[in-house]
């Protein structure tokens, strides 16, 4: 299956696009910049956001390709309670890459731990609800610079979106970071509205040190005839 959007198809991801999908979250990973300034360890950051649709439900991803080349892709879950804590990989970098002690990563996990730790003291910790069976589906979506404004992304998300409807899925959900505006429009657009208000992202600043927020964002999903 392929989508024309200019010079750039797309097609059902591949097990060879692997390492082209994890470089292009690394290099995206902070709202759609590269995410090294805050996370310098290219391993544990691809595995965290990528490893579980790439290994574990990859009939479920699209990737966009300019030619051979892959430039953005859109990783599905058509099932968010199969796919666990979405922490779990990395528990286990922790250990093994020493990241809590790394240069490039030790820093943001441990004010990661001193967030949390306030927050707890304030009984104000972040909620960490079950799937909600209303929107079971979940996504992440990431282009590189060269493939925005080609409307590209808009077919990855009508690809993604049309499949839920055809397999009677009834809804979708996503998160992002409530200070980037841009994704928010794009979601929004989409047909996806905000669900509930913005959490403090334990340990998340910007470059320039002001904190983050998280949103939730869901869209029912009516069923294709």
């Amino acid at each position: 299956m392929t989508a024309p959007a200019g010079d750039i198809s797309i097609r059902p991801y591949a097990a060879a696009d692997r390492a082209a999908v994890r470089h292009i979250c690394f290099v995206t990973g902070y709202m759609g910049e590269p995410v090294a300034w805050a996370w310098r360890d290219e391993e544990s950051f691809a595995d965290l956001w990528s490893s579980y649709y790439t290994d574990r439900e990859p009939e479920s991803a699209y990737v966009a390709v300019e030619g051979t080349r892959v430039v953005g892709y859109l990783l599905g879950c058509r099932a968010t309670a199969r796919v666990g804590h979405p922490l779990a990989p990395l528990g286990r970098h922790l250990l093994r890459r020493g990241l809590l002690f790394r240069p490039g990563t030790a820093g943001v996990l441990w004010r990661s731990l001193g967030d949390l730790a306030i927050a707890a003291a304030r009984r104000d910790l972040p909620r960490a609800d079950p799937p909600d069976p209303r929107w079971p589906a979940h996504l992440h979506i990431d282009l590189l610079p060269e493939a925005r404004g080609t409307g590209v992304g808009t077919q990855l998300m009508r690809t993604w979106l049309d499949r839920l409807r055809v397999e009677g899925i009834p809804g979708c959900h996503l998160g992002t970071y409530a200070e980037n505006a841009p994704a928010i429009a794009f979601f929004e657009a989409m047909g996806f509205r905000r669900h509930g208000p913005p959490q403090l992202a334990p340990g998340m600043r910007s470059p320039t040190g002001e904190r983050h927020h998280s949103q939730f964002l869901v869209q029912e999903l009516g069923v294709a005839q």
